[in-house]
């Protein structure tokens, strides 16, 4: 695993436990020489991702679509920027170039990026380990809903268990199967 694709929210929220994980998770991907693949913007969860990557030294890919670039919000610092035409281009070479993926608490967009990444690995167009960073239960309705869907036959177990869930970044890391992966 040389990188790794982190979906998360372009608004901050007001958990600071969702930011000190965040923060976490940057902290760790610098320390074991994981490149960061993000959704290229400099708000929210997804610029302090991208700013403490870079401020440890380490690599970070955003892929941001012209329509967010014309806002204004793209991170103007990164090691490398794509721009694309539009939202399923960012989720195609996220994709494309990352190892893996994770997901941090968010809104629309993270589970939208969430579950194509899920549906493409249930496909089988990908064998990456998928995840999600559970912070403060954050995604327990979630993992419930999921649960249930499997309990009535309406989703295979063996899919069920594409999503990795981690409460710690170093215990969902470990997860997607890098034991290298320890408190840095």
């Amino acid at each position: 695993m040389q990188s790794v694709c982190v979906f998360c929210g372009a608004r901050p929220g007001n958990d600071p436990d969702i930011l000190n994980s965040t923060l976490q998770l940057a902290d760790t991907l610098v320390a074991h020489n994981k490149a960061l693949v993000y959704g290229g913007s400099s708000t929210g969860l997804m610029g302090t991702l991208a700013d403490r990557v870079l401020e440890g030294g380490g690599k970070v890919i955003g892929i941001i679509p012209n329509t967010i670039v014309d806002m204004e919000i793209a991170h103007m610092s990164l090691t490398e920027q794509h721009i694309v035409a539009d939202m399923a281009s960012r989720k195609n070479k996220m994709m494309d170039i990352a190892d893996a993926c994770i997901a941090l608490p968010g809104g629309f967009g993270t589970l939208d990026e969430l579950f194509e990444a899920l549906t493409n690995a249930q496909l089988r167009l990908h064998s990456k380990p998928v995840g999600i960073l559970n912070v403060n239960g954050y995604y327990d309705s979630l993992i419930n809903f999921l649960d249930h869907a499997c309990s009535i036959g309406l989703l295979a177990p063996q899919n069920r268990q594409l999503l990795h869930i981690g409460n710690t970044p170093e215990e969902l890391l470990n997860s997607l199967g890098e034991q290298r992966f320890r408190p840095a």
